[in-house]
């Protein structure tokens, strides 16, 4: 990655940290995230191949644009909406490492401006469809909710969920929802088909904590990093922007998670370049 703002080519591959988690429930810490993720991406401990064998460090459009400066928190969601918007005007593709999940809200704000028939894979322990938890609309339980009701995606996938309550469904069902449940068997891994531009968001409690120790909400039961990277090396669409969130370092455990974030990441700048060449 290569730290550049000002001359992005067309058709590059940007990671943006957005380092913003005053919509977080239950406690803070994803704002530290996007630095720590940076930190296991380019550790000796590993290197800098996918795993279908692409040195990233060979890709000449890939920069990283650093970090949302939110100087008033107060404007946050326009911050990341203009700073994302910026680089896809440029014809790129956006990877956004957060902060909380309601980070996703004005991402897609940007992408939707861009694509028409937006389709959205989420994969989380929980649906975040809430219409609002503690009287906040824009809580990082909500962005979801927000963005099917504003019409910003033509379809909503969502994976890994095992946290469904009574309202969560109804507003499943009000919006279209397609949610893949990890009671439901997981036949689902290998059938997620797209028609059209997919933006991948990826909630790192996705994850059974056993992988994934550092996250707010701890919940039992779910995937493994293998099946994570399964679904991004497979699924079938075109894979046009992605953000990880919900990563707290407060939580984490000898950098496990943030190690898992980087993985992540290394395997989607991959799927992203594949789909671009």
């Amino acid at each position: 990655m290569k730290p550049a703002i000002k001359q992005i080519q067309s058709g590059s591959i940007c990671i943006l940290g957005i380092p913003f988690d005053q919509n977080s429930s239950f406690r803070k810490g994803p704002a530290l995230a996007p630095e720590r993720i940076r930190e296991s991406y380019f550790s000796s401990a590993s290197n800098l191949w996918s795993e279908k064998g692409l040195n990233l460090e060979s890709i000449n459009h890939l920069y990283d644009l650093g970090d949302i400066n939110f100087k008033d928190n107060t404007d946050a969601f326009n911050i990341i909406t203009t700073s994302v918007k910026t680089a896809l005007d440029l014809n790129c593709h956006v990877i956004c490492l957060g902060g909380d999940h309601s980070i996703t809200l004005p991402v897609i704000e940007a992408y939707a401006q861009k694509y028409d028939c937006l389709n959205i894979l989420d994969l989380d322990a929980h649906p975040d469809l809430y219409d609002t938890l503690d009287d906040n609309r824009y809580s990082h339980a909500c962005p979801f909710a927000r963005i099917m009701e504003k019409k910003l995606a033509t379809r909503l996938v969502q994976a890994g969920i095992r946290t469904m309550n009574g309202h969560q469904r109804e507003q499943a069902q009000k919006f279209g929802v397609e949610v893949n449940e990890m009671k439901d068997n997981n036949n689902w891994l290998d059938e997620l088909e797209f028609k059209g531009p997919v933006y991948l968001s990826i909630d790192l409690d996705c994850l059974d904590p056993a992988f994934a120790p550092g996250v707010s909400h701890h919940e039992p039961g779910g995937m493994t990093t293998r099946n994570i990277i399964d679904i991004v090396h497979h699924l079938k669409g075109n894979l046009i922007g992605a953000d990880i969130v919900e990563y707290n370092p407060d939580r984490d455990i000898h950098s496990m998670t943030s190690v898992v974030a980087a993985k992540l990441l290394k395997e989607i700048i991959a799927r992203i370049y594949e789909d671009i060449v």
